[in-house]
């Protein structure tokens, strides 16, 4: 399996200064650090330099994107605002995304890291890839920043690939504990892309990713979102993925699957309340693995979206990005035994009545 990586150390230059996880600092709230800080990336690569699996991978050398290609998704007002912050020290660009000097150059590189990793997908040069690219994107609207988000990166990949691709179906499958709200909106109309979110119910955004959207137009019954209740556990996921995102994605057909990838639903996050381990991702990934196989050649895009927990995410990640590449660098993640034991870790009768609820939407897509 050819797997290939996408990383730049200006990823890891983004600042988003002082805060308290994601509030602003100042009386009564002493300063901390930005719960998106660099630290849980920087130690993915970390991790997979220490095990080898780094070496096993296919460099992909990102490329910032052009405003062409941003404005496949955003709106030149929103593309020129964040460009005007460019030089700027501690501004917030939108709702909770903070900037600094260099952050509009930076999310460029991100985007375009992602927009590359497509291409050597479609292009055969690699089977699947995974884009460890910062700042993230799926929270970022046409018109403004969000959750952290500059641009869309997955969204414009996908607006990409039906352009200038040649591609005429894509899906998209975020397992972020909040809601993809951005990449919905790239495609809410539209029948060329069926979004799936599996997120925490109304993390964030809030009132957001609610089972009743469900795409409008053209784009209606094309749009799933799978709310899961705070404290799901692996059995959840699985459940949700058996019943309602692979048979969503068998009945749909794509060419391509691209997975805005979220560690922040892993057991321990700090803005997250969700329980998945490990296993669980790596569970996950080998059925998003097995659809892609027999629909679209393997063709799957991971793009890194988020995940808090420095200690954590490092090991749900490498037993993704290893999965990927079918490989097994024999490291154990030494919180598994811990988390994977955690109450309630199997499916609940209250989920699997929000699943029930979803699968209807199943009969939305023709």
């Amino acid at each position: 399996m050819k797997t290939g990586l996408v990383f730049h150390e200006l990823y890891l230059w983004h600042h988003t200064g002082n805060h308290a996880d994601y509030v602003p600092y100042g009386f009564p709230v002493e300063p901390l650090h930005h719960s998106e800080s660099p630290d849980s990336k920087r130690r993915i690569k970390n991790l997979m330099e220490v095990s080898g699996l780094y070496d096993k991978l296919i460099k992909i050398k990102p490329r910032k994107a052009t405003k062409e290609e941003i404005l496949l998704f955003h709106t030149e007002k929103h593309y020129n605002h964040m460009k005007s912050l460019n030089d700027s020290i501690s501004v917030n660009a939108g709702i909770s995304t903070p900037t600094g000097i260099g952050s509009f150059d930076i999310a460029l590189l991100s985007t375009g890291g992602v927009i590359e990793a497509l291409d050597h997908i479609i292009e055969g040069k690699v089977d699947n890839a995974y884009a460890l690219v910062r700042p993230p994107g799926h929270h970022a609207m046409p018109n403004k920043a969000m959750g952290f988000c500059l641009f869309g990166n997955a969204a414009i990949a996908g607006k990409h690939a039906l352009k200038n691709k040649g591609l005429n179906k894509i899906a998209f499958v975020d397992w972020d504990v909040h809601h993809g709200n951005g990449t919905q909106a790239a495609f809410y109309d539209d029948p060329n892309a069926l979004t799936i979110s599996i997120h925490q119910d109304r993390n964030f955004p809030s009132n957001s990713g609610l089972v009743s959207e469900n795409g409008e137009g053209l784009g209606s019954g094309y749009n799933i979102n799978i709310p899961l209740p705070p404290g799901s556990g692996v059995g959840a996921y699985e459940a949700a993925f058996d019943r309602v995102v692979i048979p969503a994605i068998e009945q749909y057909k794509p060419e391509l699957i691209i997975v805005p990838s979220g560690f922040d639903g892993g057991a321990g996050d700090p803005i997250g309340r969700q329980m998945l381990t490990s296993e669980g991702f790596k569970s996950l990934t080998k059925k998003i693995m097995k659809s892609a196989q027999e629909l679209c050649n393997g063709r799957i895009l991971m793009t890194h979206e988020g995940g808090y927990s420095a200690a954590t995410v490092p090991f749900f990640a490498h037993a993704v990005i290893e999965t990927l590449a079918e490989e097994n660098m024999g490291i154990e993640d030494p919180f598994q035994a811990i988390i994977g034991n955690l109450g309630q870790q199997e499916l609940q009768p209250h989920q699997d009545n929000l699943i029930k609820e979803v699968e209807l939407l199943l009969q939305n897509i023709k």
